[in-house]
């Protein structure tokens, strides 16, 4: 679910860079991490517990970028 919002977040330009405020362009190292996991009898249950994504800024002079579980408060909420 999460890493559908980060694509479109990314292609609709809605993550912005802390740095210089502009659109960041790439993620890398996307995962869903897992609250509980639960096996029996052949059915296998995972809670996830949100994500975690590299946030890559990609902009021309602007090197920033950070592993965040928090990526959601780079949303652009205009």
């Amino acid at each position: 679910m999460s890493l559908q919002v980060i694509k479109a977040a990314i292609q609709k330009k809605k993550f912005l860079c802390p740095e210089c405020k502009r659109p960041i362009t790439r993620f890398d190292k996307f995962v869903e991490m897992a609250a509980s996991v639960w096996t029996g009898a052949g059915d296998t249950e995972v809670e996830t517990a949100g994500s975690k994504v590299t946030l890559i800024c990609g902009n021309d002079s602007c090197s920033w970028q950070e592993r965040t579980e928090y990526w959601e408060n780079y949303l652009d909420s205009a």
